[in-house]
């Protein structure tokens, strides 16, 4: 004869192990193709919970039922640390990556002040390659997922590609706004639907020291560029660089300056 007792203790942990959330590093494949890796998630109504850290600090909610399945996530990358160790001698390992080239290659193949470029990096990850925002946007320049995926950048964890695709689309939002940067950083902070449903910068807190804060850093680096070089002129403190400040990057080679008068990219 069965207890029933020890069958409904039975029932109760077998409720409570489906209430915890799953620990295991996995990827949500979402129907729309998109894929978010996550460290853990749970159930809250009728969103999944997506914790992107380990400690729970950032998260995104997606409806369960645009989730088609989870799959396991890729091996994470060795310890430099112990691939270094294995390297035989006279074979150093692979160089890290140098953030000033990747800025540079980026901003001469979209034409764009590679300042501008770290400017952005600066405001969005302050630099951190891992960075990942509470609203799921990810790496130095801080791709959205479906921006990332409509950009063509598998892995935006990628100092390279994440810096190719957000200079990629700095450089279309400049064009889409006739090389206003002030419109133009307002739509990379808050979509170019809000600057077009605004008719400029949203009125939000957060987009607006977003942009102030890159052009005060832009313009910081113009200044102190024309005082090294012995100018007397100063930058203008509004939206655009000025010619003179624009028109060499760290290299002494021409770039593109944020002003109407630009050609376009695809031209």
């Amino acid at each position: 004869m069965r207890n029933p007792f020890r069958s409904r203790l039975l029932w109760i942990a077998l409720l409570a192990m489906a209430a915890l959330p799953c620990f295991a590093g996995q990827v949500a494949v979402l129907k729309n193709g998109f894929t978010i890796q996550h460290d853990r998630r749970e159930v809250v109504g009728d969103l999944t919970r997506l914790y992107l850290s380990s400690d729970g600090a950032s998260y995104v909610d997606v409806p369960t039922a645009d989730i088609d399945h989870y799959e396991e996530a890729p091996d994470p990358p060795a310890d430099p640390a112990r691939v270094a160790a294995r390297q035989p001698a006279g074979f150093p390992g692979r160089p890290k990556t140098d953030l000033n080239e990747v800025v540079d290659q980026a901003s001469g193949r979209y034409r764009l002040d590679p300042d501008l470029v770290n400017s952005v990096i600066k405001a969005e990850s302050g630099f951190n390659v891992r960075a990942v925002s509470p609203k799921g946007a990810q790496g130095l320049m801080q791709l959205m997922p479906g921006t990332a995926s409509q950009l063509g950048v598998p892995n935006a964890f990628d100092p390279e590609a994440n810096v190719d695709g957000g200079t990629r689309y700095l450089r279309e939002l400049l064009e889409r706004y006739n090389f206003d940067m002030v419109k133009a950083l307002a739509a990379y902070n808050a979509g170019p639907q809000r600057v077009e449903q605004f008719g400029g910068v949203p009125p939000y807190r957060e987009t607006r020291a977003y942009v102030a804060r890159i052009v005060k850093d832009f313009n910081r680096k113009k200044d102190a560029q024309q005082k090294a070089a012995g100018q007397n002129t100063s930058v203008a403190k509004g939206a655009r660089p000025t010619p003179a400040a624009a028109a060499k990057n760290r290299n002494s080679k021409p770039v593109t300056q944020a002003k109407a008068t630009q050609p376009q990219a695809n031209q």
